[in-house]
């Protein structure tokens, strides 16, 4: 509904400044009209009023670029509203409203562009060779890993190198705050372990916080603003980059064969759980996964930093899996529905539900 209002704002308001350009040209006698108008500064009210019109029919259209004739319209509109301040000054009301939803459009356009730029220098141009992966390769990893790479399929497949997915869920920032539906896509890299998240929550109705969580060659990056403009995070730095891996290393759930990258070592537990310890760069973490009876993963527990106003302090950060949530993509069974939980002093936060709506594995 807003975007229509907003639309018929930019058209009526284009359409208005079409009167300037008749009483200028003489084409109708405009009694409310009461300055003078040369034909020259008619000319500039018709090209204001064209501009007006082309950024309606961009912003109907969706093309993000409606922004820009809007706001060169907007613009040569204010001005020519000062000329003609007496008879034109209620128009100021409207570049008003135009204004800010184009600095909104500006903010989202700005943002996108930075997330595909970042996506084109994540994604590897091509990715190496991918070799089969055979039970002689998991031999060495502990008995309930192997049974968890079999039972999620990736035995006699090539071994993943890349993975896209798309995700929905929920989350909030306070134990008793409110929930914050979310919806969010992710790239992974697997022979060289980040990944590349991006989201957007739902702070209220119609304010949007744009999220992108980047953890590339050992190193983390949180980034979060409201509207794409404001930054309300910005989180880098030691801590930021082991729970990035920390993060990573739970998410292989995700794409189970990169358990047997060098980058993690492994330690068998007892029958129902193991340790991980993936180490990259200049930072390391370790984790216990636990499975079922049947070689489904249950769950990731790790201690990692949790961020405090007086400095970030380590806790114990868990993930259930959901037993009933457990889905086939590209023949590889996997959780769909996790929930994470910090388990703080005073008590369990759980502050994210996610659900995977969709998984694409590359195995070039």
């Amino acid at each position: 509904m807003l975007r229509i209002v907003f639309a018929l704002i930019l058209i009526f308001h284009g359409l208005i400044h079409l009167m300037g350009f008749a009483k200028a040209y003489k084409y109708a006698e405009i009694s409310q009209l009461t300055g003078v108008y040369s034909r020259s500064a008619g000319t500039w009210w018709l090209l204001s009023a064209l501009l007006l019109l082309l950024s309606a029919g961009l912003f109907l259209l969706k093309k993000e670029i409606w922004w820009i004739p809007a706001l060169a319209g907007l613009l040569l509109s204010q001005a020519l509203i000062f000329s003609q301040w007496k008879d034109a000054r209620f128009g100021t009301v409207a570049n008003i409203i135009i204004v800010i939803g184009v600095v909104l459009a500006y903010g989202q356009w700005q943002w996108n562009r930075m997330v595909s730029a970042e996506t084109q220098t994540f994604l590897p141009a091509a990715l190496p060779a991918s070799s089969l992966l055979t039970r002689e390769m998991i031999a060495g990893l502990p008995p309930v890993v192997q049974k968890w790479m079999e039972r999620s399929g990736v035995i006699g497949r090539k071994m993943t190198r890349q993975v896209y997915l798309e995700q929905t869920g929920r989350m909030r920032t306070q134990p008793d705050g409110k929930w914050m539906p979310v919806t969010a896509t992710q790239y992974f890299t697997i022979p060289q372990p980040g990944f590349l998240w991006t989201a957007d929550v739902e702070a209220a109705p119609s304010i949007l916080l744009k999220g992108r969580d980047l953890y590339q060659n050992g190193q983390g990056h949180m980034l979060i603003k409201a509207l794409a403009l404001v930054p309300v995070a910005d989180a880098k730095g030691p801590t930021t980059d082991q729970g990035s891996l920390l993060r990573y290393l739970a998410e292989t759930c995700w794409f189970p064969d990169a358990a047997l990258h060098a980058y993690i070592q492994w330690e068998p537990i007892d029958a129902h759980s193991a340790k991980a310890t993936l180490r990259y760069g200049q930072a390391e973490g370790s984790g216990i996964f636990t499975f079922d009876e049947n070689g489904d993963i249950r769950s990731f527990e790790a201690m990692r930093y949790y961020g405090r106003k007086g400095g970030d302090t380590l806790e114990k950060w868990h993930i259930d899996m959901d037993s009933a949530s457990f889905k086939t993509f590209d023949g590889i069974r996997i959780p769909t529905r996790s929930s994470v939980t910090w388990k703080l002093a005073d008590g369990d936060f759980t502050w994210f539900e996610i659900e995977v709506l969709k998984v694409m594995s590359y195995e070039l």
